[in-house]
């Protein structure tokens, strides 16, 4: 019997106005035009959301040559490139566009630099959904670099107009590292107006870097494909805190919890608050015997939705079933 005493919750936690977002635009798509829905790649990297919006009727592809003629279709809340959005124009799919308007933003800059003149630097991951979305926002002139090491491989054709751009769910640490790297190389590079690292994935981070001193060992719920999740994780390591992450409470390991007074518990953005309540029950059965929330910020950001899936009763609460 593991003898952990307290838990101790993460604030803020969980869901972003983004995951919202992106969640009631597949619900609401379903409640309006019936199923099936299609969804381009996963809406958010969550297998408990997926799971349940596929029991609702939606279907999750990664080709749109998976869609039929005259389909609803619903881009992912990670974003898409020119040529997708170009391929379902082409289809004559019906699109309702579930990108985070905060990854949009910085597509919206790459369009704008690009006109001109400026290449691009960007600080992400390969084969991550929305690097590849920003990427393909352009045919050539963007640089993808994951780490110091690639900042010196890069060759832009020209350094005067040069920008960087990031992947808005990573480390707020390491982003800052490589764009050192960058500045350093390219002194007269262009950074964003406003950081690209979005303020959820900041605020999540901020709380891990309070809550991990506090603390014997950290968990995170969340997916393996989610990049934030995965970074909260990272930082507590980083820290010095045992932590782990999990994608649902049969994941918990009763030998991690072993002489530990104290568990830290966050969620990654794309990860629903029932998850969260899951691992606390479960933990409680190792031995935890009192639950307590960290003092935190409140979020209170919420992007409207597209035209067409708007009501009457705009007011209206979302609909519950994954909040």
């Amino acid at each position: 019997m593991a003898d952990a005493q307290e838990i101790l919750l993460a604030e803020p936690r969980g869901f972003c106005a983004g995951v919202d977002r992106a969640i009631e635009i597949v619900e609401r798509a379903l409640a309006k035009f019936g199923r099936p829905i299609y969804v381009r790649h996963e809406i958010v990297h969550n297998t408990y959301v997926v799971n349940e919006l596929k029991s609702k009727g939606a279907i999750f592809i990664e080709d749109l040559a998976e869609v039929p003629p005259g389909a609803t279709l619903v881009f992912s809340a990670h974003g898409v490139s020119k040529a997708v959005e170009q391929e379902a124009r082409d289809r004559g799919f019906h699109v309702f566009d579930a990108t985070c308007p905060l990854v949009t933003k910085v597509h919206v800059e790459v369009a704008k630099l690009h006109r001109e003149g400026y290449e691009f630097i960007m600080i992400g991951h390969k084969g991550h959904p929305e690097v590849e979305g920003t990427m393909g926002q352009l045919d050539s002139g963007i640089h993808l670099v994951e780490d110091v090491e690639d900042v010196a491989r890069i060759s832009p054709l020209q350094t005067q107009l040069l920008a960087v751009v990031t992947q808005t769910t990573l480390s707020v640490d390491d982003a800052a590292q490589i764009l050192t790297a960058v500045k350093a190389r390219f002194p007269q590079v262009r950074e964003p107006k406003q950081q690209d690292i979005c303020y959820a994935t900041q605020n999540r981070q901020d709380a891990v870097k309070m809550l991990s001193p506090q603390v014997d060992v950290v968990i995170v719920v969340g997916s393996p494909t989610s990049s934030n999740s995965n970074r909260l994780r990272e930082v507590a390591l980083k820290l010095g805190t045992a932590s782990h992450m999990v994608d649902n409470a049969d994941e918990l390991r009763p030998e991690w919890f072993e002489g530990k007074r104290r568990v830290g518990l966050t969620a990654g953005a794309s990860a629903p608050e029932i998850l969260v309540r899951q691992v606390i029950e479960r933990i409680k059965s190792l031995g935890a015997i009192s639950v307590r929330t960290m003092d935190g910020l409140t979020e209170t950001v919420k992007f409207p939705l597209p035209k067409g899936l708007k009501t009457d009763t705009e007011g209206q609460a979302p609909l519950p079933h994954l909040r």
